[in-house]
């Protein structure tokens, strides 16, 4: 598993917040024996691609110049045992490869454990969700036009070479596309601003990009190697402002005064209705300053890592039943405490459907509550 640190080197993670998390590109070129080569190369991204019924047109994209390519040119109808279903045809895929396209694989995280570790770590690092895509593109092929992404990219390349291309101007914290009827195309042109920096990236070189740099890439590797580029991106997206809308909502409206109806705007002249609001904005200044409003913060960032999904067949895990006393039992503070609640509400429960329930919280953390509540009486194990 890659720490940050391996991702990194020689940058060392402290001065990587420092300078460049969040304020401008990094590039990274491969050390000796570039271990993150090996993330995909490709044996194993056509291993990938060789699972056909993994694949549909949602997570198997094909672009030329910029424009995606219809389902229908590159996937085929079949009859599975669940109905009919639409896939990418590999010989379909070869043929829009031969004739200038790239082939985009989204959402591959979880698909080989080298890919789901590193994207565990950033996601825990960044407090993210973190996904990654491949992508394949030949000589003189650019998949994409200029452009900004909406999250954070590390991106690790691991065969051939591609040139990207970076920009001056950075859009501010961008959460949004550009608006409807705006020629997305002529707009990034327009607005990227004059070239900045032209960035080589070799197998086992890392690239990051905050959200908002403008950028496009070209594959132009050697010819004596196909001229075949193979790239992963991570994308990393924390929460950010937005999230505290729905959850201030939720807390707010447990509040009388937010049920109330609002003073009309015409009487006078809109005093009864500016000391209302006023009122409610020091109220949720209020809850949003509450520890258990920063523990529900805490959990949604929680949410977005995902455990590793394994099994451990053919063993067959025991389940430990407990049910609640009626005693009261210790105060549990911190992540574990939703999930607490919940406990407290059922009949009986099982500490592995706990800690399946409630993924988000560390199972250490949620074993640790439920012993303490059955060392004080609040639990008893059946």
């Amino acid at each position: 598993m890659l720490s940050l640190d391996e991702l990194l080197h020689p940058i060392t993670p402290d001065r990587f917040m420092t300078d460049y998390y969040g304020r401008k590109p990094l590039h990274i070129p491969a050390q000796d024996g570039a271990p993150k080569r090996t993330i995909l190369n490709w044996a194993r991204f056509n291993a990938l691609l060789s699972q056909t019924s993994i694949w549909n047109p949602g997570n198997l994209r094909m672009v030329r110049d910029s424009e995606p390519i219809g389902p229908e040119e590159y996937c085929v109808n079949v009859v599975t045992g669940s109905g009919p279903a639409l896939r990418p045809s590999p010989a379909k895929v070869e043929v829009m490869l031969s004739i200038g396209a790239s082939l985009i694989a989204n959402e591959i995280e979880l698909l080989t454990p080298e890919m789901s570790d590193l994207a565990d770590m950033l996601g825990r690092v960044f407090a993210a969700k973190a996904s990654a895509n491949a992508y394949c593109s030949f000589d003189g092929v650019r998949a994409f036009a200029t452009h900004f992404d909406l999250h954070d990219v590390f991106a690790i390349h691991t065969q051939g070479e591609k040139t990207w291309r970076l920009y001056e101007n950075r859009a501010d914290r961008p959460v949004d596309p550009p608006g409807d009827g705006v020629d997305p195309r002529a707009w990034f042109a327009q607005t990227r601003g004059p070239l900045l920096q032209e960035v080589r990236m070799r197998a086992g070189d890392v690239l990051y990009l905050p959200r908002g740099c403008y950028h496009d890439a070209l594959a132009d590797g050697p010819l004596e190697d196909g001229s075949a580029s193979l790239h992963v991106t991570f994308s990393v997206t924390p929460l950010y402002g937005r999230i505290v809308f729905d959850l201030l909502e939720n807390a707010a409206m447990q509040d009388p005064a937010f049920r109330s109806w609002l003073p009309p705007a015409h009487v006078d002249d809109g005093e009864a209705l500016r000391l209302h609001l006023a009122d409610l904005g020091r109220r949720l200044s209020a809850l949003a300053a509450l520890p258990a409003f920063r523990d529900e913060i805490s959990r949604a960032q929680q949410r977005l890592i995902p455990r590793p999904a394994t099994y451990d067949l053919p063993d067959r895990k025991p389940v430990t039943l407990y049910r609640p006393t009626g005693l009261r039992g210790p105060v549990i503070v911190g992540p574990a405490a939703v999930a607490m609640d919940w406990v407290f509400s059922q009949p009986q429960f099982a500490l592995e459907d706990l800690c399946a329930r409630f993924d988000f919280v560390a199972e250490p953390d949620l074993r640790a509550a439920v012993l303490l509540a059955e060392k004080g009486g609040a639990l008893a194990r059946l």
